[in-house]
């Protein structure tokens, strides 16, 4: 049996996580104040659970991570990122441009609205709040595509000192969560983040070069940059170098 957890209890120690049944499930309960979401990513523990759950603790082993430097651009993908450079370099303002947190809480949203292919994810307005509270705070940013104004692509996560957490994608055009996706890891590159946690096993993550690693390995990573000094000035940069590879 899993823990439960009440407002002052402590992660246990991710050695426990199930190993069956559920692999990875650490803990139920508590809260998610920014104050519990930050002690959760420090400790390479993130929340996961549909509505009607409790809040369910996981630390999966092993853990998917992309390293930045593996980043894979397609050719598609390459072709989309030269149209969005062309347009960000007109002096006149072009159509569209890729921004850093200037809206934070709609990425949120639109990641949570249904998909095509199923009903909406597991964010609901208390992963929201709790997430704008660690925004608000400095730990939480997203990246975002705009078409005319309208914000039509994006993705989201934790930065704690020089370890970036992936949350989740949206996307409203072709490629629009992939080219926010790729400004966001071009980014963390240059600014010494060498790997993104994107937790759980899927193709979608594979086909863009993410791997699985052994969760010892992810923690060794996570412990020896969560300490290092924060990111400062998110402003996306230009040109994207890859786009004319």
């Amino acid at each position: 049996m899993i823990p439960w957890l009440d407002a002052h209890t402590p992660f246990p120690d991710v050695s426990e996580a199930l190993t069956t049944d559920a692999p990875g499930l650490l803990a139920a309960g508590a809260d998610l104040s920014p104050a519990r979401l930050l002690a959760a990513y420090q400790r390479g523990i993130f929340p996961w659970f549909s509505e009607g759950q409790p809040i369910l603790w996981w630390s999966t082993d092993p853990r998917m991570v992309l390293m930045t430097d593996r980043f894979r651009v397609s050719d598609s993908l390459k072709k989309a990122i030269k149209k969005v450079q062309r347009s960000a370099a007109d002096p006149d303002g072009g159509r569209w441009q890729v921004r850093f947190d200037s809206a934070f809480e709609d990425v949120m949203r639109a990641c949570a609205e249904p998909r095509r292919d199923g009903p909406g994810t597991w964010i609901s307005d208390d992963i929201i709040a709790g997430y704008t509270g660690l925004h608000q705070l400095g730990y939480a940013h997203s990246s975002e595509l705009w078409l005319d104004g309208e914000l039509v692509g994006g993705a989201y996560g934790v930065c704690i000192g020089r370890m970036f957490y992936g949350e989740s994608m949206f996307a409203r055009v072709t490629d629009g969560s992939k080219i926010a996706l790729a400004y966001l890891v071009h980014f963390l590159k240059q600014n010494g983040v060498a790997m993104v946690d994107c937790q759980q096993e899927t193709g979608h993550l594979a086909s863009l070069g993410a791997a699985p690693i052994p969760r010892e390995r992810f923690l060794q990573h996570l412990r020896a940059n969560i300490g290092l000094p924060a990111i400062s000035g998110w402003v996306p940069l230009q040109p994207y170098p890859r786009a004319s590879d």
